[in-house]
């Protein structure tokens, strides 16, 4: 880990490289439960999601949160 942020879990991690963890830990459905957007719920990709997330601070906020728990239950 990078010293300048030893306690920061999503230091190094891109938005894709956090989608693409919890998809193949929840899957698309369970995903689109926990954060109920368009883009997880109807024809989902990492690609929709992601240009989604990056124009939704809320959305990413909340994404970031559910990796952060996902974490904690490893």
């Amino acid at each position: 880990m990078n010293a300048e942020q030893p306690n920061n879990p999503l230091h190094g991690k891109t938005l894709e490289m956090i989608l693409n963890e919890l998809v193949d830990y929840y899957g698309w459905e369970q995903l689109g439960y926990y954060v109920n957007i368009n883009s997880f719920n109807h024809d989902p990709s990492i690609k929709s999601s992601l240009k989604f997330l990056r124009k939704t601070p809320w959305a990413r906020k909340k994404v970031e949160d559910l990796y952060l728990r996902m974490l904690d239950r490893r």
